[in-house]
């Protein structure tokens, strides 16, 4: 095989706020992997709460880019277990096991959800995400957006009133995420209020680690609450099972598309909704999150609908939520 490795600064259609950071742009490092003619796409994002950036990134892949292009590729899992062996951060896994899927999926002319034996004629509708900002300018985004499901990103002061205005302007289905921002009793407390205003669930309300918390939350919310910080890699699924009635999956922090079937695997078997997320990825990122859609309750993959450019071409997401396939297989991405 061979890798080339090419970072872009992503630019954003508005800043994109959450309760911890704020972000005009958006660095992601895009791997290619070629192998018998054919090349694979995958994409990592930087991100500083994680302390990833695509220098570090790159930095890991050139260590080990012997051992990877020395590689007999044959499948992605068998791969995946070669790129463990050289202790990679989670991040530089995703890339490279998205480009290892979206090659495979070409080397057999096959989309990756055929191979998986999934039906996409049948899929969850991604929310398209709001973020944090002025109640005016909300508003605004909102209008500017029709669409079927919003996520509200929250942790002010005010996010009771802010969802209560917002929900005067559209009857779309709301899912509300605090990033970590609420204590359990806000939680409590808001929940049912924001479950009068037409919310689904709550996403990662309390930090990470507060599982008292949501042990309390759990109880007590009048609505579902779904994991996200604290579920990263496959052995939080089954930590986040008494705590949370769902988990969000994010690609680039469990390492990629093959743990991630792992986990929904294991998440169902729990009982759990699954919700897999993104990170402002482009088309690159989100082409390959599409691919898991038929096994999936949510889907957060609205990271390309949020740049004013993209940069590559697969799978494309209308404005009424529905999903249209690439006719390449994999995941079927061509950069611009």
């Amino acid at each position: 095989m061979q890798i080339a490795i090419k970072k872009y600064t992503l630019q954003l259609a508005h800043t994109f706020t959450i309760s911890r950071e704020s972000h005009d742009t958006q660095d992601t490092m895009i791997v290619t992997l070629s192998h018998k003619g054919q090349t694979g796409y995958g994409e990592a994002t930087s991100n500083p709460y994680y302390k990833i950036t695509v220098e570090s990134m790159t930095a890991e892949i050139e260590a080990v880019r012997q051992a990877i292009e020395g590689y007999d590729f044959d499948d992605p899992e068998n791969f995946y277990r070669h790129l463990e062996s050289l202790n990679l951060e989670k991040f530089t896994l995703c890339a490279l096991d998205l480009a290892a899927n979206d090659l495979y999926g070409k080397l057999l002319s096959k989309p990756l959800y055929e191979i998986w034996g999934t039906d996409n004629s049948h899929y969850p509708t991604t929310n398209y995400t709001i973020g944090i900002d002025t109640v005016e300018k909300m508003v605004e985004k909102l209008k500017e957006k029709p669409w079927p499901v919003y996520k509200i990103k929250l942790g002010t002061q005010d996010d009771v009133a802010i969802v209560r205005e917002l929900r005067k302007h559209t009857d779309s289905i709301f899912r509300i995420d605090a990033n970590c921002a609420w204590t359990a009793e806000e939680t409590i407390e808001n929940a049912p209020l924001l479950k009068d205003l037409g919310v689904e669930f709550l996403e990662q309300p309390l930090k990470a680690d507060d599982w008292e918390g949501m042990a309390k939350v759990r109880a007590h919310s009048a609505l579902p609450v779904i994991a996200d910080e604290s579920c990263i890699v496959e052995s939080d699924v089954e930590k986040c099972g008494p705590y949370f009635h769902g988990i969000n999956i994010k690609l680039t922090k469990c390492g990629g598309l093959t743990p991630a079937r792992r986990m929904i695997k294991k998440g169902k078997e729990l009982g759990l909704k699954i919700m897999v997320g993104c990170m402002t990825e482009s088309t690159v990122g989100i082409s390959a999150i599409a691919q898991l859609t038929p096994q999936l309750d949510y889907v957060d993959m609205d990271g390309s609908l949020l740049l004013k450019h993209d940069i590559a071409r697969g799978v494309q997401i209308l404005d009424d939520g529905k999903v249209i396939f690439p006719k390449l297989p994999g995941s079927g991405i061509e950069l611009i």
